[in-house]
């Protein structure tokens, strides 16, 4: 097999506009590197990049249903993704600035199973689950 390395995830929105600019203000991911308008299909896409490389894409289509979390593993109960994990360097800080960003807290920071290691939950605003993780130092 060839050498494999991640691209970016792609997450279904309701409104594109307003996750664009969370995503953009929460994890600096400003730049546009793509852009498609399919309004035949009723479809938006975006592709937004960090500095850092990290990259999602937004994904609007007219009719699409949304789907509810109540905890950071009821998503478990339904198959196919749902949540995105992220490290951070301060986990304090990131959960705090992401909550500041339009962000809604689902676990708190916690101690994670990794030694050392600690993690939270975190909706973006339309309730797409993310997970912050600082690694041990």
């Amino acid at each position: 097999m060839t050498a494999v390395r991640f691209d970016h995830v792609g997450v279904s929105v309701a409104d594109l506009d307003v996750q664009k600019k969370f995503y953009g203000d929460a994890l600096g991911m400003t730049e546009v590197e793509e852009h498609l308008e399919m309004p035949d299909a009723g479809v938006r896409t975006v592709i937004l990049r960090a500095p850092d490389g990290l990259k999602i894409e937004l994904i609007e289509r007219n009719g699409s249903e949304s789907q509810e979390f109540a905890d950071a593993f009821d998503g478990a109960g339904v198959q196919g993704y749902f949540h995105w994990a992220l490290y951070v360097e301060d986990l304090a800080e990131s959960f705090a600035a992401i909550l500041a960003a339009g962000a809604t807290a689902v676990s708190p920071p916690a101690p994670a199973m990794r030694a050392g290691a600690t993690f939270a939950y975190v909706k973006d605003p339309e309730g797409n689950l993310l997970e912050l993780i600082q690694p041990a130092r």
